[in-house]
């Protein structure tokens, strides 16, 4: 059923493939004519018919597609989604309209059949497959606390008897969207080297919904992104890489609360993985929660642009972007921290100049398990 749901995904994106090189409309075939043929003399007046011009790109009448995938809450990504084309609107002049396709898929599909007006913000993996596809072009990528890294993580229920990636075997797997990278493929090449075959899958539809199937005993075990905890303490150490330090340390779980400012803290130690956004629903859920393990880094979600987007008008947003992130850097209630930045919605604290080549490694995870489109 798992590589199904995959194999679906590239098909879905696959229908609306174009070469990268262009199309070869030139190419034509002609039949000759016989060399004999008969004229009749046309009337001396004909009536020409002239097309209208498209509408210019960033207008009412053709504005800027901005893609965001379904990976949160879609009411905050639609507010912060807002909160940024109005921002992008006052430094550009330019008309955004915001969009949330139903699935990873359709916005990879959306993003191949208007190459010439989207922008999206996408994961890796999607982004992979649409540059292959239809030569999606990457431009930036997140930041988060300093990190252009994330992870997927295992999730499990506190008082679970699981121990090891091993004890997924046979269990509930609840996971987001087959077009996820850290919450569908990652995990799926960690199962699939390991041999572990997992049992009943529920796409639930977003990290968010697979984090409280975990919570509510939906499902045996979820798979989320990963995104390191924040040490706020004056000269606190932060969170190294290790595995074994993924989750909140024990003696901290107990004090696990949402803080008046709407936050999930654990003593000085501020969660910011998927459980973080679903405390409200949810306000104990690290005390329910535990992570059983963690992924190797993967590359940050991308802001990609359509193969056929304006090299002038893409200049002029990536400028804006830039100077909309760096407000953050003297005022902590910058707008970017509404929109993106919201930890609520993607948690991006800033952006950095990416190139395709960072995202050689999820080429080589596809490669790997041997999919193709």
């Amino acid at each position: 059923m798992r590589r199904r749901a995959l194999v679906a995904l590239f098909a879905a994106i696959a229908l609306i493939a174009a070469a990268c090189g262009g199309d070869d409309a030139g190419d034509t075939t002609t039949t000759a004519a016989a060399e004999t043929t008969t004229t009749t003399a046309a009337p001396e007046t004909t009536t020409t018919t002239t097309a209208a011009p498209e509408p210019e790109l960033g207008t009412e009448e053709n504005p800027i597609r901005v893609l965001f995938v379904p990976s949160v809450d879609a009411q905050v990504i639609t507010t912060g989604g807002e909160i940024m084309a109005q921002a992008l609107n006052e430094a550009t002049g330019l008309v955004f309209e915001v969009a949330i396709p139903t699935s990873y898929a359709a916005t990879a599909e959306e993003m191949c059949a208007s190459p010439d007006n989207t922008m999206g913000f996408i994961p890796g993996l999607l982004y992979v497959l649409a540059t292959d596809l239809c030569c999606v072009d990457v431009s930036f990528k997140a930041v988060r606390f300093g990190a252009d890294s994330y992870w997927a993580q295992f999730l499990v229920a506190r008082d679970s008897d699981i121990d090891s990636l091993d004890d997924l075997a046979g269990k509930s797997w609840a996971y987001p969207d087959a077009g996820s990278t850290s919450g569908y493929m990652v995990p799926f090449v960690m199962f699939d080297e390991a041999g572990i075959v997992p049992g009943e899958t529920v796409e639930a539809g977003s990290h968010n919904a697979a984090a409280l199937a975990v919570y509510n005993g939906d499902a045996e075990f979820g798979t989320t992104f990963y995104s390191a905890w924040l040490n706020t303490a004056e000269g606190g150490e932060q969170w190294d890489g290790a595995s074994e330090t993924a989750d909140i340390p024990d003696d901290l779980v107990p004090d696990c609360a949402v803080t008046a400012e709407d936050q999930l803290f654990c003593g000085d130690l501020r969660v910011l993985d998927a459980r973080a956004s679903v405390r409200t629903e949810a306000p104990d859920i690290v005390q329910e929660v535990r992570i059983l393990a963690i992924s190797p880094p993967i590359p940050n979600d991308t802001l990609s642009f359509g193969s056929d987007f304006p090299a002038d008008v893409r200049t002029q947003i990536e400028e804006a972007l830039v100077a909309f992130a760096a407000e953050c850097e003297t005022d902590e209630d910058c707008t970017w921290n509404q929109s993106i930045g919201n930890q609520d919605f993607y948690g991006w604290t800033g952006l950095a100049e990416a190139q395709d080549s960072d995202y050689d490694f999820i080429r080589q995870m596809v490669e790997l398990v041997g999919y193709e489109p």
